[in-house]
Protein backbone atom coordinates (compact mmCIF):
# COMPACT_ATOMS: atom_id res chain seq x y z
CA UNK A 1 0.00 0.00 0.00
CA UNK A 2 1.87 3.21 -1.06
CA UNK A 3 1.40 6.13 1.86
CA UNK A 4 0.46 9.44 0.64
CA UNK A 5 3.13 11.95 0.77
CA UNK A 6 1.98 15.92 2.07
CA UNK A 7 3.90 19.02 1.74
CA UNK A 8 3.69 20.89 5.11
CA UNK A 9 0.68 23.45 3.41
CA UNK A 10 -0.88 20.56 2.81
CA UNK A 11 -0.95 18.81 6.13
CA UNK A 12 -1.58 22.07 7.72
CA UNK A 13 -4.99 22.55 5.96
CA UNK A 14 -5.57 18.70 6.43
CA UNK A 15 -5.21 19.50 10.43
CA UNK A 16 -7.04 22.33 10.29
CA UNK A 17 -10.03 21.17 8.67
CA UNK A 18 -10.36 17.84 11.12
CA UNK A 19 -9.96 20.74 13.85
CA UNK A 20 -12.95 22.12 12.08
CA UNK A 21 -15.26 19.37 11.81
CA UNK A 22 -14.43 18.88 15.64
CA UNK A 23 -15.50 22.23 16.42
CA UNK A 24 -18.60 21.90 13.99
CA UNK A 25 -19.68 18.31 16.02
CA UNK A 26 -19.53 20.04 19.29
CA UNK A 27 -21.78 23.00 17.76
CA UNK A 28 -23.92 20.44 16.78
CA UNK A 29 -24.48 18.73 19.80
CA UNK A 30 -24.65 21.84 21.83
CA UNK A 31 -27.75 22.62 19.12
CA UNK A 32 -29.51 19.32 19.81
CA UNK A 33 -28.48 19.17 23.54
CA UNK A 34 -28.62 22.10 25.30
CA UNK A 35 -27.44 20.81 28.46
CA UNK A 36 -24.02 19.10 26.47
CA UNK A 37 -20.75 20.03 28.62
CA UNK A 38 -19.21 23.35 26.67
CA UNK A 39 -15.50 24.14 27.54
CA UNK A 40 -14.47 27.26 29.62
CA UNK A 41 -13.70 30.83 28.07
CA UNK A 42 -10.06 29.90 29.07
CA UNK A 43 -10.35 32.99 32.07
CA UNK A 44 -8.31 30.61 34.40
CA UNK A 45 -11.73 29.61 36.80
CA UNK A 46 -11.65 26.30 38.16
CA UNK A 47 -15.11 26.02 39.37
CA UNK A 48 -16.88 22.82 37.59
CA UNK A 49 -20.36 23.56 39.80
CA UNK A 50 -21.71 26.50 42.08
CA UNK A 51 -23.50 26.80 45.59
CA UNK A 52 -25.16 29.75 46.60
CA UNK A 53 -26.02 30.10 50.21
CA UNK A 54 -28.48 32.82 49.39
CA UNK A 55 -29.03 34.71 52.73
CA UNK A 56 -32.32 35.72 52.15
CA UNK A 57 -33.88 38.99 53.90
CA UNK A 58 -30.35 40.89 53.83
CA UNK A 59 -28.37 39.76 56.93
CA UNK A 60 -26.00 42.55 58.62
CA UNK A 61 -22.78 42.95 57.51
CA UNK A 62 -21.65 44.56 61.11
CA UNK A 63 -23.16 41.65 63.13
CA UNK A 64 -21.42 38.42 60.78
CA UNK A 65 -17.85 39.10 59.22
CA UNK A 66 -17.24 42.94 59.43
CA UNK A 67 -15.95 43.97 62.72
CA UNK A 68 -16.10 47.84 63.53
CA UNK A 69 -14.94 48.28 67.00
CA UNK A 70 -15.53 51.85 65.90
CA UNK A 71 -19.21 50.91 66.43
CA UNK A 72 -19.05 50.01 69.98
CA UNK A 73 -17.36 53.26 70.60
CA UNK A 74 -20.01 55.25 69.86
CA UNK A 75 -23.07 53.05 70.32
CA UNK A 76 -25.98 55.36 71.12
CA UNK A 77 -25.04 58.75 68.70
CA UNK A 78 -26.24 59.75 66.56
CA UNK A 79 -25.15 59.65 63.08
CA UNK A 80 -24.76 63.45 61.56
CA UNK A 81 -25.65 63.96 58.09
CA UNK A 82 -27.58 60.74 57.85
CA UNK A 83 -30.59 60.68 55.50
CA UNK A 84 -33.36 58.99 57.20
CA UNK A 85 -34.52 57.71 53.47
CA UNK A 86 -31.64 55.60 53.36
CA UNK A 87 -33.78 52.41 55.42
CA UNK A 88 -37.55 51.33 54.44
CA UNK A 89 -38.60 53.11 57.75
CA UNK A 90 -37.39 56.90 57.59
CA UNK A 91 -39.65 57.27 60.63
CA UNK A 92 -37.59 54.86 62.96
CA UNK A 93 -34.04 55.91 62.91
CA UNK A 94 -32.20 55.26 66.17
CA UNK A 95 -28.71 56.19 67.47
CA UNK A 96 -25.21 53.98 66.29
CA UNK A 97 -25.49 50.34 67.66
CA UNK A 98 -23.15 47.82 68.72
CA UNK A 99 -23.20 44.14 67.34
CA UNK A 100 -24.72 42.45 69.98
CA UNK A 101 -22.75 39.46 69.03
CA UNK A 102 -19.09 39.13 70.24
CA UNK A 103 -16.04 39.10 67.56
CA UNK A 104 -13.73 36.96 68.06
CA UNK A 105 -10.29 36.40 65.70
CA UNK A 106 -9.97 32.72 63.94
CA UNK A 107 -7.44 30.95 62.07
CA UNK A 108 -4.16 31.71 60.68
CA UNK A 109 -5.75 34.54 58.98
CA UNK A 110 -6.65 36.11 62.11
CA UNK A 111 -10.28 37.21 60.50
CA UNK A 112 -12.67 38.22 63.08
CA UNK A 113 -15.75 36.70 63.06
CA UNK A 114 -18.80 37.12 65.41
CA UNK A 115 -20.39 33.74 67.85
CA UNK A 116 -22.81 33.65 65.50
CA UNK A 117 -20.88 31.36 63.33
CA UNK A 118 -18.80 29.18 65.77
CA UNK A 119 -18.32 26.03 63.26
CA UNK A 120 -18.23 28.16 59.74
CA UNK A 121 -15.57 30.29 61.33
CA UNK A 122 -13.47 27.31 61.42
CA UNK A 123 -12.83 27.49 57.85
CA UNK A 124 -12.09 30.98 57.58
CA UNK A 125 -8.50 30.14 55.99
CA UNK A 126 -10.09 28.92 53.31
CA UNK A 127 -12.77 31.79 52.39
CA UNK A 128 -12.11 35.02 50.60
CA UNK A 129 -14.08 38.19 52.02
CA UNK A 130 -15.45 40.76 50.12
CA UNK A 131 -16.50 43.44 52.76
CA UNK A 132 -16.78 46.53 49.94
CA UNK A 133 -19.89 45.48 48.26
CA UNK A 134 -23.07 47.75 47.39
CA UNK A 135 -26.33 47.46 45.64
CA UNK A 136 -28.71 50.28 44.36
CA UNK A 137 -31.69 49.81 45.90
CA UNK A 138 -33.33 49.26 49.58
CA UNK A 139 -35.97 47.33 48.92
CA UNK A 140 -36.09 43.45 48.57
CA UNK A 141 -37.81 42.63 45.48
CA UNK A 142 -35.47 45.15 43.20
CA UNK A 143 -32.74 44.42 45.16
CA UNK A 144 -33.14 40.60 44.78
CA UNK A 145 -33.79 40.16 41.44
CA UNK A 146 -30.47 42.85 40.94
CA UNK A 147 -28.31 40.11 42.96
CA UNK A 148 -29.63 37.27 40.71
CA UNK A 149 -30.09 38.73 37.69
CA UNK A 150 -28.23 41.47 37.35
CA UNK A 151 -31.24 43.80 36.98
CA UNK A 152 -33.75 45.56 39.45
CA UNK A 153 -36.43 44.13 37.56
CA UNK A 154 -38.42 40.55 36.58
CA UNK A 155 -37.44 39.21 33.24
CA UNK A 156 -33.84 38.66 33.02
CA UNK A 157 -31.71 35.49 33.55
CA UNK A 158 -30.30 34.59 36.30
CA UNK A 159 -27.06 33.93 37.26
CA UNK A 160 -27.55 29.84 37.42
CA UNK A 161 -28.94 30.52 33.91
CA UNK A 162 -26.02 31.90 32.65
CA UNK A 163 -23.89 29.58 33.87
CA UNK A 164 -25.50 26.72 32.56
CA UNK A 165 -26.22 28.19 29.18
CA UNK A 166 -22.34 29.04 29.17
CA UNK A 167 -21.13 25.63 30.49
CA UNK A 168 -24.03 23.25 30.25
CA UNK A 169 -24.15 20.11 32.40
CA UNK A 170 -21.90 17.38 33.79
CA UNK A 171 -25.20 15.18 34.52
CA UNK A 172 -27.27 13.64 31.97
CA UNK A 173 -29.56 12.61 34.26
CA UNK A 174 -30.73 15.44 36.84
CA UNK A 175 -31.16 19.33 36.07
CA UNK A 176 -28.39 21.57 35.52
CA UNK A 177 -29.26 24.14 37.56
CA UNK A 178 -31.68 23.51 41.06
CA UNK A 179 -33.06 25.64 43.20
CA UNK A 180 -34.04 25.13 47.09
CA UNK A 181 -36.10 27.13 49.23
CA UNK A 182 -36.82 27.34 52.92
CA UNK A 183 -38.31 24.18 54.35
CA UNK A 184 -40.22 25.64 57.07
CA UNK A 185 -43.45 26.67 55.29
CA UNK A 186 -42.05 30.34 55.85
CA UNK A 187 -42.40 31.14 51.91
CA UNK A 188 -40.66 31.56 49.14
CA UNK A 189 -37.94 34.81 48.39
CA UNK A 190 -39.80 38.12 47.33
CA UNK A 191 -40.50 37.77 43.44
CA UNK A 192 -40.40 34.31 43.82
CA UNK A 193 -39.19 32.12 40.69
CA UNK A 194 -38.44 35.15 38.70
CA UNK A 195 -35.39 35.05 40.67
CA UNK A 196 -34.33 31.89 39.43
CA UNK A 197 -35.59 32.48 35.60
CA UNK A 198 -34.25 31.74 32.88
CA UNK A 199 -35.57 35.38 31.24
CA UNK A 200 -35.07 35.92 27.58
CA UNK A 201 -32.05 32.90 27.23
CA UNK A 202 -34.08 29.35 26.26
CA UNK A 203 -36.16 28.12 28.96
CA UNK A 204 -34.43 25.25 29.44
CA UNK A 205 -31.59 27.22 31.53
CA UNK A 206 -34.09 28.20 34.30
CA UNK A 207 -33.69 26.69 37.72
CA UNK A 208 -35.49 23.85 38.95
CA UNK A 209 -37.14 24.64 41.94
CA UNK A 210 -37.39 21.77 44.69
CA UNK A 211 -40.38 21.24 46.72
CA UNK A 212 -39.36 22.04 50.31
CA UNK A 213 -41.76 18.51 51.64
CA UNK A 214 -43.05 15.54 49.45
CA UNK A 215 -41.31 14.55 45.99
CA UNK A 216 -39.03 17.21 45.82
CA UNK A 217 -39.79 17.07 41.72
CA UNK A 218 -43.49 16.72 40.38
CA UNK A 219 -44.01 13.33 38.07
CA UNK A 220 -40.67 11.48 38.89
CA UNK A 221 -42.72 8.21 39.85
CA UNK A 222 -43.40 6.53 36.73
CA UNK A 223 -47.27 5.75 36.34
CA UNK A 224 -48.72 2.34 37.12
CA UNK A 225 -50.20 1.70 34.07
CA UNK A 226 -47.02 2.68 32.05
CA UNK A 227 -44.30 0.14 31.35
CA UNK A 228 -40.99 1.58 30.75
CA UNK A 229 -41.01 0.31 27.53
CA UNK A 230 -44.32 2.01 26.36
CA UNK A 231 -43.08 5.11 27.89
CA UNK A 232 -39.58 4.54 25.41
CA UNK A 233 -41.72 4.07 22.84
CA UNK A 234 -43.98 6.78 22.96
CA UNK A 235 -41.09 9.55 23.64
CA UNK A 236 -39.74 8.06 20.51
CA UNK A 237 -42.67 8.66 18.54
CA UNK A 238 -43.17 12.37 20.08
CA UNK A 239 -39.28 13.21 19.33
CA UNK A 240 -39.10 11.31 15.51
CA UNK A 241 -42.96 13.48 14.53
CA UNK A 242 -41.73 17.17 15.55
CA UNK A 243 -38.25 16.73 14.04
CA UNK A 244 -40.16 15.57 11.00
CA UNK A 245 -42.59 18.48 11.03
CA UNK A 246 -39.86 21.28 11.66
CA UNK A 247 -36.93 20.02 10.69
CA UNK A 248 -35.13 23.22 9.09
CA UNK A 249 -37.82 25.97 10.73
CA UNK A 250 -36.44 28.83 12.24
CA UNK A 251 -37.69 26.91 15.53
CA UNK A 252 -35.78 24.11 15.11
CA UNK A 253 -33.33 24.73 17.99
CA UNK A 254 -35.71 25.40 20.73
CA UNK A 255 -37.41 22.68 19.36
CA UNK A 256 -34.55 20.34 20.03
CA UNK A 257 -33.76 21.61 23.28
CA UNK A 258 -37.98 21.18 24.37
CA UNK A 259 -36.79 17.40 23.14
CA UNK A 260 -34.03 17.05 25.17
CA UNK A 261 -36.10 18.64 28.37
CA UNK A 262 -38.43 15.46 27.78
CA UNK A 263 -35.66 12.90 27.66
CA UNK A 264 -33.98 14.49 30.71
CA UNK A 265 -37.18 14.35 32.70
CA UNK A 266 -37.29 10.62 31.33
CA UNK A 267 -33.45 9.72 32.56
CA UNK A 268 -34.56 11.49 36.19
CA UNK A 269 -37.38 9.25 36.94
CA UNK A 270 -34.22 6.90 37.33
CA UNK A 271 -31.59 8.49 38.78
CA UNK A 272 -33.55 11.69 40.91
CA UNK A 273 -35.18 9.18 43.70
CA UNK A 274 -31.37 8.05 44.51
CA UNK A 275 -29.75 11.80 43.74
CA UNK A 276 -32.22 13.23 46.44
CA UNK A 277 -31.96 10.23 49.26
CA UNK A 278 -30.14 12.04 52.33
CA UNK A 279 -31.04 9.77 54.46
CA UNK A 280 -29.05 7.08 52.77
CA UNK A 281 -25.70 8.67 53.38
CA UNK A 282 -23.64 6.93 56.55
CA UNK A 283 -24.42 7.83 59.63
CA UNK A 284 -20.75 9.82 60.47
CA UNK A 285 -21.90 11.75 57.59
CA UNK A 286 -25.67 12.74 58.74
CA UNK A 287 -24.31 13.57 61.75
CA UNK A 288 -21.40 15.79 60.69
CA UNK A 289 -24.60 17.70 58.94
CA UNK A 290 -26.77 17.51 61.73
CA UNK A 291 -28.87 15.83 59.59
CA UNK A 292 -31.29 14.62 62.41
CA UNK A 293 -30.85 18.15 64.60
CA UNK A 294 -34.13 19.74 65.30
CA UNK A 295 -32.91 23.22 64.86
CA UNK A 296 -30.83 22.57 61.38
CA UNK A 297 -31.59 19.29 60.44
CA UNK A 298 -33.96 20.83 57.38
CA UNK A 299 -31.19 22.89 56.17
CA UNK A 300 -28.74 19.80 56.66
CA UNK A 301 -30.56 18.07 54.58
CA UNK A 302 -30.59 21.21 51.48
CA UNK A 303 -26.23 21.62 51.62
CA UNK A 304 -26.50 17.18 51.41
CA UNK A 305 -28.34 17.53 48.45
CA UNK A 306 -26.32 20.13 47.42
CA UNK A 307 -23.07 18.15 48.05
CA UNK A 308 -24.92 14.85 46.22
CA UNK A 309 -25.55 17.29 42.83
CA UNK A 310 -22.26 18.26 42.73
CA UNK A 311 -21.05 15.00 42.77
CA UNK A 312 -23.44 13.55 40.05
CA UNK A 313 -22.47 16.58 38.44
CA UNK A 314 -24.97 19.50 38.77
CA UNK A 315 -23.46 22.67 37.61
CA UNK A 316 -25.54 25.44 40.27
CA UNK A 317 -26.96 25.28 43.18
CA UNK A 318 -28.91 27.92 44.80
CA UNK A 319 -30.03 26.98 48.78
CA UNK A 320 -32.01 30.21 50.33
CA UNK A 321 -31.86 30.44 53.98
CA UNK A 322 -34.78 32.39 55.09
CA UNK A 323 -38.48 33.09 53.55
CA UNK A 324 -40.52 35.66 52.79
CA UNK A 325 -39.79 38.76 54.71
CA UNK A 326 -38.92 39.72 58.26
CA UNK A 327 -39.08 37.94 60.79
CA UNK A 328 -39.43 34.74 58.47
CA UNK A 329 -35.84 35.71 56.83
CA UNK A 330 -32.67 37.10 57.82
CA UNK A 331 -34.51 40.51 57.23
CA UNK A 332 -34.03 41.93 60.85
CA UNK A 333 -35.72 45.08 61.18
CA UNK A 334 -36.72 44.06 65.02
CA UNK A 335 -34.69 42.04 67.40
CA UNK A 336 -31.54 41.57 65.11
CA UNK A 337 -30.05 39.53 68.33
CA UNK A 338 -33.21 37.17 68.44
CA UNK A 339 -33.60 36.96 64.16
CA UNK A 340 -30.06 36.61 63.24
CA UNK A 341 -28.94 34.12 66.36
CA UNK A 342 -31.37 31.67 64.59
CA UNK A 343 -31.05 31.87 61.43
CA UNK A 344 -27.88 31.21 62.14
CA UNK A 345 -28.15 28.33 64.70
CA UNK A 346 -30.36 27.20 61.42
CA UNK A 347 -27.20 27.11 58.65
CA UNK A 348 -23.73 27.26 60.89
CA UNK A 349 -23.16 23.65 61.48
CA UNK A 350 -24.59 22.30 57.60
CA UNK A 351 -22.57 25.15 56.05
CA UNK A 352 -19.58 23.93 57.91
CA UNK A 353 -20.15 20.56 56.88
CA UNK A 354 -20.83 21.24 53.76
CA UNK A 355 -17.12 22.59 52.38
CA UNK A 356 -15.76 19.92 55.41
CA UNK A 357 -17.14 17.12 53.32
CA UNK A 358 -16.47 18.66 49.89
CA UNK A 359 -12.70 18.84 50.75
CA UNK A 360 -12.72 15.54 52.29
CA UNK A 361 -13.85 14.27 49.19
CA UNK A 362 -11.41 16.48 46.99
CA UNK A 363 -14.57 18.22 45.27
CA UNK A 364 -14.00 21.77 47.47
CA UNK A 365 -10.92 23.48 44.58
CA UNK A 366 -13.81 22.43 41.67
CA UNK A 367 -16.80 23.79 43.19
CA UNK A 368 -17.30 27.53 44.51
CA UNK A 369 -19.75 28.29 47.42
CA UNK A 370 -20.92 31.96 47.92
CA UNK A 371 -22.35 32.98 50.82
CA UNK A 372 -24.46 36.59 50.56
CA UNK A 373 -27.65 38.16 50.57
CA UNK A 374 -29.58 41.10 48.47
CA UNK A 375 -27.95 43.98 50.86
CA UNK A 376 -26.75 44.43 54.13
CA UNK A 377 -28.35 46.15 56.97
CA UNK A 378 -27.65 49.90 58.62
CA UNK A 379 -25.47 50.61 61.44
CA UNK A 380 -28.18 52.43 63.49
CA UNK A 381 -30.70 51.07 65.32
CA UNK A 382 -34.29 50.96 64.38
CA UNK A 383 -36.23 51.80 67.42
CA UNK A 384 -38.42 49.56 68.74
CA UNK A 385 -39.04 47.40 72.31
CA UNK A 386 -36.33 44.81 71.00
CA UNK A 387 -34.20 46.91 68.12
CA UNK A 388 -33.53 45.82 64.80
CA UNK A 389 -31.49 47.08 61.78
CA UNK A 390 -33.45 48.62 58.49
CA UNK A 391 -32.43 47.54 55.14
CA UNK A 392 -28.46 49.34 53.96
CA UNK A 393 -27.60 49.37 49.93
CA UNK A 394 -24.19 51.18 50.62
CA UNK A 395 -22.54 47.87 51.84
CA UNK A 396 -22.69 44.75 52.67
CA UNK A 397 -20.07 41.09 52.96
CA UNK A 398 -20.15 38.09 50.60
CA UNK A 399 -18.02 35.24 51.03
CA UNK A 400 -16.82 32.59 48.67
CA UNK A 401 -15.04 29.41 49.19
CA UNK A 402 -13.46 26.72 46.95
CA UNK A 403 -13.39 26.72 43.61
CA UNK A 404 -9.69 27.93 43.44
CA UNK A 405 -10.16 31.50 45.62
CA UNK A 406 -7.83 32.12 47.97
CA UNK A 407 -8.06 31.12 51.52
CA UNK A 408 -7.86 33.98 54.30
CA UNK A 409 -7.86 36.64 52.29
CA UNK A 410 -10.08 40.12 52.43
CA UNK A 411 -10.78 42.61 50.00
CA UNK A 412 -11.93 45.83 50.14
CA UNK A 413 -13.50 47.19 53.42
CA UNK A 414 -16.55 49.51 54.76
CA UNK A 415 -16.07 52.59 56.24
CA UNK A 416 -15.28 52.59 59.97
CA UNK A 417 -18.73 52.32 61.17
CA UNK A 418 -19.84 49.79 58.48
CA UNK A 419 -22.27 52.48 56.74
CA UNK A 420 -20.82 52.40 53.39
CA UNK A 421 -18.01 50.51 51.21
CA UNK A 422 -15.22 52.56 51.01
CA UNK A 423 -12.10 50.97 49.89
CA UNK A 424 -12.16 48.85 46.56
CA UNK A 425 -15.91 48.94 46.02
CA UNK A 426 -17.56 45.63 44.47
CA UNK A 427 -20.58 46.29 42.51
CA UNK A 428 -23.06 43.27 41.66
CA UNK A 429 -21.82 43.74 37.89
CA UNK A 430 -18.42 43.08 39.59
CA UNK A 431 -19.19 40.25 41.60
CA UNK A 432 -20.82 38.87 38.86
CA UNK A 433 -18.20 39.12 36.63
CA UNK A 434 -16.02 37.58 39.37
CA UNK A 435 -18.21 34.53 39.71
CA UNK A 436 -18.40 34.17 35.77
CA UNK A 437 -14.67 34.04 35.68
CA UNK A 438 -14.52 31.32 38.79
CA UNK A 439 -16.35 29.13 36.26
CA UNK A 440 -14.00 30.18 33.53
CA UNK A 441 -16.32 32.16 31.60
CA UNK A 442 -15.33 35.66 30.47
CA UNK A 443 -18.41 37.58 31.02
CA UNK A 444 -17.66 40.54 28.12
CA UNK A 445 -17.92 37.36 25.86
CA UNK A 446 -21.02 35.18 27.46
CA UNK A 447 -23.43 36.76 25.47
CA UNK A 448 -26.87 36.13 23.92
CA UNK A 449 -28.83 38.23 20.92
CA UNK A 450 -32.55 40.03 22.43
CA UNK A 451 -33.91 42.66 20.72
CA UNK A 452 -31.40 43.33 18.50
CA UNK A 453 -28.58 43.51 21.25
CA UNK A 454 -25.79 40.72 22.78
CA UNK A 455 -26.93 40.77 25.96
CA UNK A 456 -24.80 39.97 28.94
CA UNK A 457 -25.33 39.43 32.62
CA UNK A 458 -23.09 42.09 33.32
CA UNK A 459 -24.79 45.31 31.31
CA UNK A 460 -22.91 47.56 29.93
CA UNK A 461 -21.18 50.02 32.59
CA UNK A 462 -17.75 47.85 32.06
CA UNK A 463 -17.42 45.88 35.85
CA UNK A 464 -14.41 44.60 36.78
CA UNK A 465 -13.59 40.88 38.14
CA UNK A 466 -12.10 40.79 41.47
CA UNK A 467 -8.88 39.11 40.24
CA UNK A 468 -7.35 39.51 43.87
CA UNK A 469 -9.67 37.04 45.24
CA UNK A 470 -8.14 34.26 43.33
CA UNK A 471 -5.29 32.02 43.96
Amino acid sequence: MNTPSYSRREMLARAGGGFGVLALSSMLEAASNPFAPKVPMGVGGKAKSIIWIFTNGGPSQVDTWDYKPELAKRDGQTLEGFDPKTGFFPGSVGGLMKSPFEFKQHGQSGTWCSDLFPKTAMHVDKMSFIHSCWTGSNNHSPALFMMNTGATRMGYPCVGSWVTYGLGSESDSLPSFVVMSDPLNRGLPKGSAANWGAGFLPSVYQGTWLKPSGAPIDNLAIPASLTPQRQRAQLDLLARLNRGALEGSAIESELNARIESFELAYRMQTSAPEAFDVKGEPEHIQKLYGLNEKHCGHFAAQCLTARRMVERGVRFIQLYSGGMENQQSWDGHRDILGNHRGFANESDQPVAALISDLEQRGLLDQTLIIWGGEFGRLPIAQKGAQPGRDHNPHAFTVWMCGGGVKGGYHHGESDEIGFKAAIDKVSVHDLHATILAAAGLDHERLTFKFQGLDQRLTGVENPKVVKEVFA
